[in-house]
């Protein structure tokens, strides 16, 4: 079938069957296979190597996701890999499994035991680029041929749009999609991989190499929610790309509160008045605080309180929160590959982190915090206050004292329980909320 013929296909045919909209009910656990559950064994590993994490030990470790509230799961491509790439993102051959994760029944048996438990299924995919293979293509299935890539030059200026979607990123070959048979394999198979596994979202990665009128395609022959990495904190470039997508990972508002959680909240301030409005639909970007590209939280900003503020933040403002695997037991790695340490031999549910995740996921999913808009209600530098619907969130990066709002909705009379600690409670009495903060975000609600 030629190229034009098979786009119209799809075009008709492609079904979303979990669409952008239900998406914004869901709460993400970002994992990477290789380093979140073993089958059998435990111990140490060398992180630039396979440790030994599989679909398997994922499947007897899928409650203590769930014991966290979160509802779906970002994971590793599945794909087969250059020997040594545990993290998946250097394909050799796009219709083989990566053996070291597990079978393929093996695989089919997490998707449907993920959806016996309500967990919605995300695999992260690549079609910017092949495996370090330098020029010996033949050892890449099925781009096996130099015109399938484009010449080789690296990408040393990311202002330059022209040389980040034609020259090698580290070095990988860049996969030519003006060729129009590249475009057509790589459609095909992001359709059959969805349909044969029964995928629920993709998660893409490096969409900035690649032109734009491709993701408008991928995103049609998928059929299913995307998620780009657009890695830039420029709004303006990172929002034009939700125009070709479904969703954008929110770098922007990672920097944002990075900048805040760990200085002042007059950078979040900013950010709601002048930077939101830059996104057709901020409400589907994906809202993160660490991922697997960047050193985590506590490496960075090493104060446990700040990151939990950050961490329920990310839950409650607009978006589609995404929470990086191991932050719940307070991992605090550097640049890659220390910032994907192996989980196993610490699955702690007693930790105060793991328990608020599920608290805060609970009261985000009882109130469907998603169907209302963000009101800012107080701002200082070291306090941050915004309500949506009947959910007051309050927000400290300092051990903070009392405060008064005076801009809000409630009545006199109203009483506001925080959903986070028991026994917390206030009520509003002369047009003011008193709130008394400690170290720990609160999240009220309306009694």
């Amino acid at each position: 079938m030629k190229l034009a013929g098979l786009i119209a296909l799809l075009l008709l045919s492609a079904i979303y069957c979990k669409s952008k909209e239900e998406w914004k009910s869901r709460s993400i656990y970002q994992l990477l296979t290789d380093r979140f559950a073993r089958s059998s064994d435990t111990g140490h590993c060398n992180y630039s190597q396979y440790c030994g994490g599989n679909y398997r030990g994922l499947i007897n470790k899928l409650d203590y996701i769930k014991g966290m509230g979160f509802d779906a799961i970002w994971i590793s491509p599945i794909i087969e890999n250059t020997e040594g790439s545990y993290h998946g993102y250097h394909f050799t051959n796009l219709y083989n499994l990566n053996y070291h994760f597990g079978s393929e029944d093996d695989f089919k048996e997490l998707v449907k035991t993920c959806h016996s438990k309500d967990i919605w299924v995300m695999v992260d995919v690549v079609a910017n680029h092949a495996g370090p293979v330098g020029t010996d293509f033949g050892r890449i299935n099925p781009f096996n041929r130099a015109e399938h890539y484009h010449d080789w030059c690296e990408i040393n200026n990311w202002r330059n749009q022209w040389e980040v979607e034609n020259c090698r990123l580290c070095g990988l070959p860049d996969l030519k999609q003006e060729n129009d048979w590249v475009t057509q394999k790589l459609l095909e198979w992001i359709h059959d991989l969805v349909q044969k596994y029964n995928l629920d979202g993709i998660r893409i990665d490096t969409i900035m190499e690649v032109p734009k009128w491709f993701w408008d395609k991928f995103r049609a022959s998928a059929g299913v929610f995307q998620i780009g990495e657009a890695f830039d904190g420029n709004p303006g470039y990172v929002a034009d790309y939700q125009n070709h997508l479904d969703s954008v990972f929110n770098y922007p508002l990672y920097y944002t509160i990075k900048s805040s959680f760990c200085g002042s909240f007059r950078n979040l301030e900013g950010y709601l008045f002048n930077t939101r409005s830059v996104f057709p639909a901020p409400e589907y970007m994906a809202t993160f605080v660490e991922n697997h590209d960047n050193p985590r939280w506590l490496h960075d900003c090493g104060d446990r309180a700040k990151f939990t503020n950050a961490v329920i933040f990310s839950l409650v403002w607009e978006g589609i929160p995404v929470f990086y695997y191991a932050g719940e037991q307070y991992y605090a790695g550097g640049a890659d590959p220390n910032n994907r340490e192996p989980l196993w031999d610490n699955y702690n549910t007693k930790s105060t982190l793991y328990q608020l995740l599920g608290k805060a996921n609970a009261l985000r999913k009882k109130v469907q915090i998603w169907n209302y808009g963000i009101t800012q209600r107080y701002a200082n530098d070291n306090f941050y206050a915004f309500t949506r619907g009947n959910v007051l969130a309050c927000f400290t990066n300092v051990q903070s004292s009392q405060y008064s709002i005076t801009y809000h909705d409630f009545k006199d009379g109203d009483k506001l329980c925080n959903a986070l600690y028991d026994g917390d409670c206030v009520t509003v009495s002369g047009g003011a909320i008193n709130i008394n903060m400690g170290d720990y975000p609160k999240l009220y609600v309306k009694q």
